[in-house]
């Protein structure tokens, strides 16, 4: 992934980087990987919001639409798991075409599912086409694995964790400030007006499209490498992440989509006070996600997670206990806490990711960029596949509760289903990662790679 490459003609390509050599680093790689994260981040941001639109046009959609709790749960369901499968083609995009000409495309992409649904969000339309509109908004859950493969391949192993967890925790900020938006709308236009909120966000695609074909850059040396995707495909570890990843951000995802409907549904919340809550858990959540790569900078990434799943499991008993006694405030006092700590959680996975590959290549032997350009090759390929599965995750929450409610027209089961879920996370994160690291980090080599733990 480093070193010199033959030229490409068109658009705005480096031939060379090296963010592990520190003088390359301080003279002029920190100062364009800062650039190129600052739009990414934008392109990313606005990707979430058009990812999550269905969150809260299913707020506007009132008696006359015809459609009970369950199909609009379906609905956002639709919406999580074609977000979650085009992760996957996202992710080699980048090498293919450059990740500031995928971010530019990925951009434009989402000038479709916003103005499908500006033509069709109305009384009187389909249930079908509401489904594939819907399914048209996964493009903007691809962005996330493009945008965090693009910045993984700009920084070196110790600042990952903060451009990672930054870049992460700026694009899912697009979960709240879609529906502080559809607030807005509700509280001053009614519930009547979706298509004031979708119109909003037709100039933002183009203006994220223009900045980055403007400011941002392609790396020459980022090739397609499919004997990676092979290798990390037959990892354990991309699918213990993986499993990883389904409780952290499958968790944010999950339940960022679904919680205004269980505050309609379960608490008998209108539209406009559904709408005054919904936005604070991914908000928090959201801002947090830079602090939980960073801790994971710094006490390493394996900790943290098990903490913050520990935390979780104990959050979601709270939940369990109020819905239970339909208690809307110690409710969200539980609910809020879990999008915190799936915040904290979702950036110390992500941190572990690059730190394991790298203990990997350096207990093989190798060493110095050749150990840390393995790394990057590996973590890059595995990222989009961990990213997938996670946001599959979202689809598990979304239809978990779907079947709560058609069941017993309450979220209880559904939250008992989750503790459970977070316990064995728990358990999988320390007989892995913690209970002997130095095995974990590298299995089946057998070299001790106890220096390398804080990377993991």
């Amino acid at each position: 992934m480093t070193g010199t490459t033959a030229p490409r003609r068109g658009g705005r390509w480096i031939e060379q980087w090296d963010p592990e050599d520190e003088t390359f680093w301080k003279e002029t790689g920190e100062r364009t990987a800062r650039r190129n994260l600052l739009y990414s981040v934008l392109s990313e941001h606005i990707g979430f919001s058009i990812w999550s639109l269905w969150s809260v046009m299913v707020l506007f959609m009132g008696p006359a639409y015809g459609i009970d709790p369950a199909g609009k749960f379906f609905l956002i369901a639709t919406a999580t798991l074609v977000g979650a499968l085009v992760r996957v083609p996202y992710t080699f995009a980048v090498a293919r075409f450059g990740g500031r000409n995928w971010t530019v495309f990925s951009a434009l992409m989402l000038l479709a599912p916003t103005v499908a649904a500006l033509v069709v969000m109305e009384p009187g339309t389909s249930y079908g086409t509401f489904l594939l509109v819907a399914a048209l908004t996964g493009v903007g859950g691809g962005n996330f694995a493009s945008s965090m493969t693009n910045i993984n391949a700009f920084f070196p192993l110790r600042k990952k964790g903060w451009a990672l967890g930054l870049n992460a925790g700026g694009g899912n900020i697009g979960v709240p400030v879609v529906q502080l938006a559809g607030l807005l709308v509700i509280a001053t236009a009614g519930a009547t007006h979706p298509r004031l909120l979708l119109g909003a966000y037709i100039p933002l695609i183009v203006l994220a499209a223009v900045l980055a074909a403007v400011r941002m850059d392609n790396l020459a040396p980022v090739r397609n490498d499919t004997g990676a995707v092979r290798e990390a495909l037959k990892d354990a570890h991309t699918w213990i992440m993986s499993f990883l990843y389904i409780g952290t951000f499958g968790s944010f995802i999950g339940y960022s989509f679904a919680f205004g409907l269980v505050l309609q549904t379960q608490f008998g919340r209108t539209p406009l006070q559904a709408a005054s809550l919904t936005f604070i858990g991914p908000l928090l959540g959201s801002l947090i996600r830079p602090v939980g790569g960073a801790l994971a900078d710094r006490f390493g990434g394996a900790r943290i997670t098990l903490g913050t799943f520990v935390a979780m499991a104990a959050a979601t008993g709270v939940v369990v206990f109020a819905s239970g006694r339909s208690s809307l405030p110690v409710f969200l006092v539980g609910f809020v806490a879990l999008f915190v700590l799936s915040g904290l959680g979702n950036g110390s996975t992500y941190k572990m990711i690059p730190g394991i590959f790298q203990a990997k290549a350096l207990a093989r032997g190798m060493g110095g960029e050749e150990a840390a350009a393995y790394g990057r090759r590996l973590s890059g390929a595995a990222m989009g596949l961990i990213g997938a599965v996670g946001a599959l995750g979202g689809l598990g929450i979304n239809l978990v509760f779907r079947e709560a409610f058609l069941s017993s027209g309450s979220g209880t089961a559904a939250f008992v289903t989750f503790l459970g879920f977070y316990a064995l996370c728990c358990a999988v994160t320390w007989a892995v990662y913690l209970r002997r690291p130095a095995a974990a980090a590298v299995p089946a080599v057998g070299v001790e790679a106890k220096p390398q733990l804080t990377s993991v």
